[in-house]
């Protein structure tokens, strides 16, 4: 895969576009952390039994000369995933939009952990 996206004439880093998709998903309340997170690995592996997803936090790609975004996450319980998932794309959405100045094609939010608050 190349490190490099082209998109509106321009080339950016998709490291680069991971570091601004992750700020914004990160402010979004309901959100314990993008990909794995040292902490929240941690909190994870306390309250589940299973290990923290390989995959990669952030995936990026230009169709159609706009930016489709892949983005996984680990959440609180307690806030409904729909609802969760649409704030995360809007805030995806504005953070792409004002830091690159392009047009965002799609947000896919995966929700692959679950935190639960400890009682």
């Amino acid at each position: 895969m190349n490190s490099e996206l082209v998109i509106s004439g321009i080339g950016v880093s998709r490291d680069v576009v991971s570091a601004i998709v992750s700020m914004a998903a990160e402010r979004v309340e309901g959100v314990a952390s993008v990909g794995e997170n040292a902490i929240a690995s941690g909190l994870i592996s306390v309250f589940t039994a299973k290990p923290v997803s390989s995959e990669p936090a952030v995936e990026s790609d230009v169709v159609d000369n706009k930016l489709v975004v892949t983005v996984r996450l680990s959440v609180f319980y307690g806030y409904p995933f729909t609802k969760l998932a649409e704030d995360v794309r809007a805030a995806i959405s504005s953070a792409v939009g004002s830091q690159m100045g392009v047009e965002v094609g799609r947000v896919d939010v995966c929700i692959d952990n679950l935190v639960f608050p400890k009682e």
